[in-house]
């Protein structure tokens, strides 16, 4: 089998082309002779406060934003198509369907000291299968093990078929750690070693977050800047004035009617992108009363998502009726058509499961007031039909592990999206997928639809398996999603060299603070 197999994202051009546009920009600006300049911290406001900063540990799709300038992964992605390319690992190539071999950038050191070899990597991979506090054994959960073929190169044994997995080692089971220091064992949530090109300095609960550049960073003149210092602050509106006050330099998922108050002042830049965030309506179907399908079915059909998505993003957004976004390769129309807003429909299926008078879900929800607003909408849509919410609230990391802890019935969040979206339908919806609270399987065809996804790189097949398994997902609906979103980010002018990506999570590869 070839190298680089796992298909990238193509077929979505009209999606990737304000993206690629920005990355054309960035690269003819400085074939012009606009050269980065070094030194500066650079001040970014963020919404939550990390869950863990072991990538194998955390809990929240919030943490990607603090951990990718600590850890670089074994495989990278182009910004505007998520497509691979090498990162700690120069090439990795199928020897056969159930083995996957790395070949290892040469020279890279973890920020202790420690060289990334292939012992290395493979106490990783030991670490995310066997530590009982891994939260990414799902990702991983095709992997029998990890073994050392050389100084520099790791085979992957699998216990079947997965074509997935080079994408997925762009996300978190591809960010590798300092072996030595998984000795701290639970305090290595908050003392992260890795090779990314800024090293851990402190972090405050609730407060900050701070990096230092790394010296001996192995792409040669990186990292531009002297560090990062992440400011957490719940508040949207806070944050922003924070921004434009000068007390800090970027904020990123800004509430979309702020435009016309960004681009007031010449001083800042206001910018949107297309990402695959969806803002996503988790359900416990492990458990009465959404263990029957027609409740689930019932709250899909309830919702109102062309008027949602109008108010909570202003209009930038995209209606959510499946996981996956029209512009996708893997996006299938037919699932999509399943949900279209139909309260008679709801109440007809709630009657048959035996609520014509209504019933009470405990909702799992944090307190921002972003959630809060999008929240007391779903509430006022579902009231329709008779569902009354129940509230548990608390800031975005403790409502995790609540959720995570098997409290409630529903909790709004979002999918952040994964570079192959093969990691996307096994993280939400196989029976050993982290996110699927209590591990439950409405259908199993379902489950063998999504290992079809990994079981060939053939694209057409692979589409076939993802239509295969959306149409079956919606069948039983697992989830609720609503939206996606565009990236909104607003910084100051000085900021320089900044491209979005698919995923909807800011990274500062290339980032740099301007004089002017």
């Amino acid at each position: 089998m070839s190298r680089h197999v796992a298909s990238p994202l193509t077929r979505r051009d009209a999606l990737a082309l304000p993206l690629a546009l920005g990355a054309g920009a960035l690269t003819s600006r400085l074939a012009h002779g606009q050269q980065p300049r070094r030194g500066g911290v650079l001040r970014v406001v963020t919404y939550a406060n990390p869950s863990s900063l072991d990538p194998a540990t955390g809990r929240s799709g919030t943490d990607h934003t603090y951990l990718w300038p600590i850890f670089d992964t074994l495989v990278d992605v182009e910004p505007a198509t998520l497509a691979a390319r090498p990162g700690l690992a120069e090439s990795w190539d199928y020897r056969d369907q159930t083995t996957l071999v790395l070949k290892l950038r040469k020279g890279v050191m973890f920020h202790d000291g420690t060289p990334l070899d292939a012992d290395a990597v493979k106490a990783n991979f030991d670490h995310m299968l066997g530590d009982p506090r891994s939260t990414v054994k799902g990702d991983v959960s095709t992997i029998k093990s990890a073994e050392v073929e050389g100084p520099l190169q790791v085979a992957l044994r699998l216990k079947e078929p997965d074509t997935s997995l080079p994408l997925a080692m762009s996300d978190r089971i591809g960010m590798m750690s300092s072996p030595k220091a998984f000795a701290e064992g639970a305090a290595y949530d908050r003392k992260p070693v890795g090779t990314g090109a800024y090293q851990f300095v402190e972090w405050v609960d609730g407060d900050k977050v701070i990096l230092k550049r790394n010296p001996n960073y192995w792409k040669p003149g990186a990292p531009y800047m002297d560090g990062l210092e992440f400011k957490v602050m719940i508040d949207a509106n806070t944050g922003l004035r924070s921004v434009m006050s000068g007390q800090n330099d970027f904020m990123f998922r800004v509430p979309p009617h702020q435009e016309p108050t960004v681009k007031r002042d010449r001083n800042f830049v206001f910018s949107t992108s297309p990402t695959l965030f969806c803002q996503l309506i988790y359900l416990n179907c492990s458990r009465p009363p959404l263990d029957d399908k027609r409740i689930r079915q019932a709250l899909n059909l309830a919702i109102d998502r062309e008027s949602y998505t109008k108010v909570v993003t202003a209009g930038l957004g995209e209606p959510g009726y499946t996981v996956i976004p029209k512009h996708h390769w893997a996006y299938d129309a037919q699932a999509a058509s399943m949900y279209h807003y139909d309260v008679e429909r709801a109440r007809k299926l709630m009657a048959e499961a035996g609520f014509a008078g209504g019933l009470e879900l405990h909702s799992n929800t944090a307190s921002d007031p972003f959630t809060t607003q999008r929240m007391e909408i779903i509430a006022a849509q579902w009231s329709k039909i008779g569902i009354k919410l129940k509230y548990t609230t608390g800031t975005l990391a403790q409502s995790n592990q609540t959720w995570n802890e098997g409290i409630g019935d529903i909790r709004l969040t979002a999918w952040t999206g994964r570079a192959d979206p093969s990691i996307t339908f096994a993280s939400l919806y196989s029976p050993e997928g982290f996110f699927n609270r209590g591990g439950s399987e409405p259908s199993k065809e379902l489950t063998q639809a999504i290992k079809d996804t990994r079981a060939t790189t053939d694209i057409n097949l692979r589409k076939e398996a993802f239509s295969r398994a959306a149409r079956l997902e919606r069948e039983v609906a697992m989830s609720l999603p609503l939206a996606f979103e565009s990236e909104v980010v607003v910084h100051h002018k000085r900021v320089k060299g900044y491209v979005p990506n698919l995923n909807g999570k800011p990274r500062f590869d290339g980032v740099y603070l301007d004089n002017a």
